[in-house]
């Protein structure tokens, strides 16, 4: 209604202006359903780079945007215009008008070099920041990467009442706009829809944050959008101290939508215990994994010779082979470089069997019902799941929550030892990293100062991302709501993990925010001024943000301190914890042994099994029971017989006065049980940087005749080199007939008579992908690119003009 009630204000009659209004009220009363909001009028974009000529569309500096003059004729110091709302002609100064672009416009963009940082010189990957109005920077990216973007991630503004931090034809929108919530969701489809047509329709995804605000309008026109594709929403705590809020509850969380393109889903990941469940150990049942070998009766290898053929095991603790059984007179297994070959083999020498044959061995390891325990330094010990226990599972007594390195079952509840767990988490994160105060403002300060406000956590956009590219080593990742560059530090750090060469562009606006304009409009500084341009977003926060975090350095060129979190693990070996009790009295009977064992279990993190009748010692295969106890030092060999394979004990009690034979006892129990393996994350220092390089360039707006007549190629080389990967740095300048750049893997045709040569050229160059021939004539480009078929090739500048002819003439 907003672009209605603008196109009415234009009618000169005023009778006929009242009686469309009022009949537009009574219209306006109707029920609508589903997601109805006023379109407005087209948002405009200052463009004060942008030279005045005829039929240029301006507006008066400082004024109102809506207010559009179109150019008839200048002077040196004047401009006849058109006002286009009433049609009336009028002088104005020249130096009070400023160009603008309208959305819809055909635009010729360019970009213009403003900085790089390069830290890794050997590598091809360059990351991107594009200072430019998020629309038109869209409409360049279709032209370069349609269809192919892996990953769009933003955080669009909040459209808070209370908070001028976002401008709908560059006037700020508050809640005294009662049209705050139709612009805000103009402004988002307008930039959606062109988002869109980046994605790659076979595996994307869109992951768009929000809050309370506009969550449930942001849904509805997802949904709207994107009618072929999954849509889920997540609800993530990013602020566990609560902001307070008058007559409501207070704020701890926000929203993330996930828009889920073709075959794409999230990945299964090893996280966590935060993320995989906040239930704990609530239940008094866990899941119970059996030894493979088999004890008792009918455990020896002449009981059941299937039983007796290897398992291959890497250093890793990962399963890599399965044998067949050995045949009979033959009791070592053949060797392979690297693997372990563990054999059921018993403590004193003879041989045992699996209760497996081979065979169902490996159909249940697929079913996940197979797990490694000890290491291959003291030796290693299989689990496994029996039927029974695994039907608790498929009947849902046990709920499973991801699955282990051998693909086993890992069920809520159960003792990781690792504390990871390979896993899809839930739609609901409480997640201690996510802080935005801790690891968004605080990391971000620590870097550039308190130069922007309310960055989220680095950690928080990194997971987010990483359940969607982990597997996509080579992903393309936007984000067009760019801000302070929390995304791009994210994919670097992604990066430095796994050795990825994932790539990222960045597109933010360069505002300098409302306080800052208060600041220096009374001083006649003006937008497209240094003194201005120096204070905006793009400048003042990204970029410097940017170039630091790569080079490990602050914005005072001091290191960064502190360190990064990481997805990375590593395993640290450390001594299981003895202690010695020396007085309990001789011959105590269970009552005292009751007594000792409640005591015991009043310390913290301790759990010992429950006596149920006069035991010489207390161990338990549950992985829930993490201590065991020996009442009687006599029994050390039973003890240790049954120690066997139960490695989750980590905690013993020895029941003697005598000092050597405590020593003695904890010697035997030390070489049988070996050190506890605990996995515990890998932190990165921030002082290191990144191997990454970055170029930041600014969107401005070419002449078309001046494209057409080829002037204006060094203007477009940056556009050239990203439409081609954006691989290597990006070239400066284009010299000679053509030219060949094979650290950027492109080759540019200038003369079409100097094909010839320009072929035998490229033919001592593999490394080239894309070739650009300039020509007008489309017979000459057809003939040439017959004899460049291995190539991508476009033709210049009929590539580029007609692509933004026909997406606005597609509007």
């Amino acid at each position: 209604m907003a672009a209605i009630d603008q196109y009415i204000e234009r009618i000169a009659d005023e009778s006929l202006r009242g009686e469309i209004q009022m009949e537009l009220a009574r219209l306006m009363k109707k029920k609508s359903f589903g997601l109805v909001f006023e379109h407005h009028m087209p948002d405009n974009l200052l463009t004060p780079e942008v030279p005045i000529r005829r039929g240029t569309n301006v507006v008066i500096r400082n004024g109102k945007v809506s207010d559009v003059y179109e150019v008839q004729s200048l002077t040196d110091t004047e401009a006849t215009c058109v006002q286009l709302s009433t049609m009336n002609e009028v002088v104005l100064p020249l130096a009070d008008l400023v160009a603008i672009a309208q959305r819809g416009d055909v635009i010729y963009p360019y970009l213009k070099p403003m900085d790089s940082v390069k830290n890794a010189p050997d590598s091809e990957l360059w990351h991107t920041l594009i200072e430019a109005d998020n629309y038109h920077a869209l409409q360049l990216l279709v032209y370069l990467y349609a269809g192919q973007v892996d990953c769009i991630y933003i955080d669009p503004p909040y459209n808070k009442p209370d908070s001028h931090d976002w401008k709908y034809n560059c006037d700020y929108v508050d809640g005294t706009d009662s049209y705050r919530h139709s612009k805000w969701l103009s402004m988002m489809e307008a930039r959606l829809k062109i988002a869109k047509k980046l994605l790659n329709p076979k595996d994307s995804v869109l992951i768009v944050t929000i809050d309370e605000l506009e969550y449930h309008h942001l849904g509805c026109l997802l949904e709207q959008l994107f009618p072929e594709a999954r849509i889920q929403m997540i609800s993530t705590m990013i602020n566990p101290a609560n902001v307070a809020r008058v007559g409501g509850f207070g704020r701890s969380g926000e929203f993330i939508f996930f828009v889920l393109l073709g075959d794409c889903t999230p990945h299964q990941l090893e996280l966590g215990r935060e993320w995989v469940s906040s239930k704990g150990r609530t239940h008094t049942g866990y899941v119970r994994w059996d030894l493979l070998k088999r004890s008792g009766l009918g455990a020896s290898r002449s009981d059941s010779p299937g039983g007796f053929y290897p398992v291959y095991i890497d250093r890793n603790n990962i399963i890599k082979l399965v044998g067949e059984p050995l045949p009979p007179g033959i009791s070592k297994a053949e060797e392979i470089e690297g693997l372990y070959p563990l054999l059921p083999i018993r403590k004193d020498g003879s041989e045992g069997r699996w209760q497996w044959t081979s065979d169902t061995f490996r159909e249940r390891q697929k079913q996940g019902r197979v797990k490694i325990g000890g290491n291959y330094k003291k030796g290693y010990t299989i689990y496994i799941l029996k039927d029974g226990e695994y039907n608790k599972i498929l009947s849902g007594q046990f709920r499973e929550i991801g699955r282990g390195p051998n693909n086993e079952i890992i069920t809520e509840g159960s003792d990781n030892h690792s504390g990871l767990f390979k896993a899809v988490p839930g739609d609901i994160w409480r997640i201690s990293s996510h802080d935005s105060t801790q690891y968004g403002s605080r990391l971000l300060n620590s870097i550039i100062g308190s130069r922007f406000s309310f960055p989220k956590s680095l950690y928080a956009v990194h997971d987010a991302l990483r359940f969607f590219i982990a597997n996509k080593p080579n992903a393309l990742i936007l984000d067009f709501f760019a801000g302070s560059g929390t995304t791009l530090h994210a994919v670097n750090l992604l990066n430095k993990e796994d050795g990825g060469h994932r790539r990222c562009i960045m597109v933010t606006n360069n505002e300098i925010g409302e306080p800052k304009e208060k600041e220096l409009i009374p001083q006649g500084i003006k937008p497209g001024d240094e003194e201005w341009e120096k204070w905006g977003i793009a400048r003042y926060v990204n970029w410097p943000r940017t170039q630091c975090s790569i080079l490990g350095i602050d914005i005072n060129g001091k290191p960064i301190e502190g360190e990064y979190f990481t997805s990375l693990t590593e395993t640290k070996e450390l001594d299981r914890k003895f202690t010695q009790i020396n007085f309990f009295p001789a011959g105590a009977n269970q009552k005292h042994k009751k007594s000792l064992v409640s005591l015991i279990n009043k310390q913290k993190e301790v759990k010992l099994p429950t006596m149920t009748a006069d035991v010489l010692f207390l161990v338990s295969e549950d992985d829930s029971y993490n201590a065991s106890i020996l009442f009687d030092v006599t029994k050390i060999d039973d003890y240790l017989e049954a120690l066997e394979g139960n490695d989750h004990i980590t905690n013993f009690y020895i029941v003697t006065d005598k000092d050597a034979t405590y020593r003695q006892v904890k010697e035997e129990i030390s070489q049988l049980m070996g050190k506890i393996e605990e996995t515990v994350p890998v932190s990165m220092s921030m002082k290191d940087g990144f191997k990454a390089n970055a170029t930041f360039f600014k969107l401005g707006f070419l002449d078309k005749r001046s494209v057409a007549r080829g002037r204006q190629l060094q203007e477009l080389l940056p556009i050239l080199w990203m439409k081609a990967g954006a691989k290597g740095e990006c070239p400066t300048n284009v010299e000679g007939e053509f030219v060949i750049w094979p650290q950027n893997h492109i080759a540019i045709l200038k003369k079409e008579s100097c094909f010839r040569q320009f072929r035998n050229e490229l033919d001592k160059h593999p490394e080239i992908e894309v070739v650009y021939i300039i020509t007008d004539s489309q017979n000459a480009y057809l003939t040439m690119i017959d004899e460049l078929r291995e190539f991508r090739t476009y033709q210049l500048y009929r590539d580029y003009l007609e692509n933004f002819r026909i997406n606005y003439a597609a509007k």
